[in-house]
């Protein structure tokens, strides 16, 4: 079947949507094996005695020693905590590498450059282009071995033979991906295809992502946006945000949320009616004609139907009507399952209390 382009007015522009049957594609993703062409995502490379140190300084997550392999997710926040960038962080072979969303590319090379001032630090794009591998064969044998490997990465990146880049497994994620060349992206592609992995559009990806509750800056964040919301706290490989690091531009904001108050909102997995026009991101979410939300990514999802992600007003219950759409006309469901556990107090408030004798 020929490629579907992804809508021009969507945040894949460029991409492939789906090969004609974008169901199949996702039941495929989760009942064998499919590769899924991500390479409108730009990878930027840092190289330099003081890239690890200084990018530490300027980013939420404890980088300054991240070994050789490991890969984690990364942000850099405003000096009020709002969200600014978020990117996939590799470390291998005295290179680091960044991938990000396809309009970021270019905004956090210039913000890493303006902040180089006199470390050891060079920016450059990688020329890599980022493949997807879904699904639970993943690691068979027919594709580990066209990929050249004796065994599928596990918290470790692995070079691929013949300069081909590498392959990783991100915590937390459920995905093998590939970071290649470009020009042998599509060799890549064509291998794995003879090794019968199914070619599948970035509809699948994105179906798997929302059930999975993930995250996508500039999609399912907006201006407001901090990082507890969007369940990006933990150090490595568990968040995208390091509670126990040093001085970063929004750390005040992180501790002061983290240990004396609660996020503003939550995100949470919508179920959508499917009778009805599909909503967009960033319509209203509302509860008795007042606004509670908005809304993230919308995507058909093979067997949930039409679903999205949404961030809502915290302590919201979950079986709270709501209404979206640009007329409110679309009916929505949180999944309960989605919501986040309930809220414990941090230690900062337990000392408050207890100063205030209320403990």
């Amino acid at each position: 079947m020929p490629a579907v382009p992804a809508p021009d007015s969507g945040p894949d522009a460029g991409a492939i949507w789906h090969y004609g049957d974008p169901f199949g594609e996702q039941r495929s993703a989760e009942s064998a094996v499919v590769v899924v062409d991500r390479s409108h995502r730009p990878v930027l490379t840092l190289t330099g005695s003081d890239r690890k140190t200084w990018l530490h300084s300027l980013c939420t997550q404890h980088v300054a020693e991240l070994p050789d392999g490991a890969s984690t997710e990364n942000l850099t926040l405003d000096a009020k905590g709002h969200i600014q960038n978020h990117w996939i962080q590799t470390e291998l072979n005295e290179h680091t590498y960044l991938d990000t969303e396809p309009w970021r590319g270019t905004p956090l090379a210039e913000h890493l450059r303006k902040m180089v001032f006199w470390a050891d630090v060079a920016i450059e794009p990688a020329g890599l282009a980022v493949l997807s591998l879904l699904g639970p064969e993943r690691g068979a044998p027919a594709v580990l071995d066209t990929l050249g490997l004796s065994a599928a990465p596990g918290l470790t990146a692995e070079p691929l033979p013949g300069s081909l880049g590498f392959a990783r497994q991100v915590p937390g994620r459920d995905v093998l991906e590939l970071v290649v060349p470009c020009a042998a992206k599509d060799e890549v592609q064509r291998r794995l295809i003879q090794a019968g992995v199914r070619p599948a559009g970035v509809w699948a990806y994105e179906a798997e992502r929302v059930t999975a509750g993930r995250p996508r800056l500039g999609v399912d964040t907006d201006e407001r946006s901090i990082p507890h919301e969007l369940n990006w706290i933990g150090g490595p490989g568990v968040g995208a945000v390091h509670l126990d690091k040093g001085c970063y531009s929004g750390q005040e904001t992180v501790s002061r949320v983290h240990n004396l108050g609660k996020p503003p909102r939550m995100l949470v997995l919508l179920h959508l009616d499917g009778s009805v026009d599909r909503p967009s991101t960033g319509d209203p979410v509302t509860s008795g004609g007042r606004p509670v939300g908005r809304l993230g990514t919308v995507v058909d999802h093979y067997e949930f139907g039409p679903i999205a992600l949404a961030l809502l007003k915290r302590g919201l219950p979950a079986d709270t009507a709501l209404l979206t759409g640009a007329g409110s006309e679309v009916s929505a469901v949180i999944d309960p399952e989605s919501m986040p556990p309930p809220d414990a107090p941090g230690a900062g408030r337990l000392a408050v209390d207890r100063l205030r004798g209320r403990v």
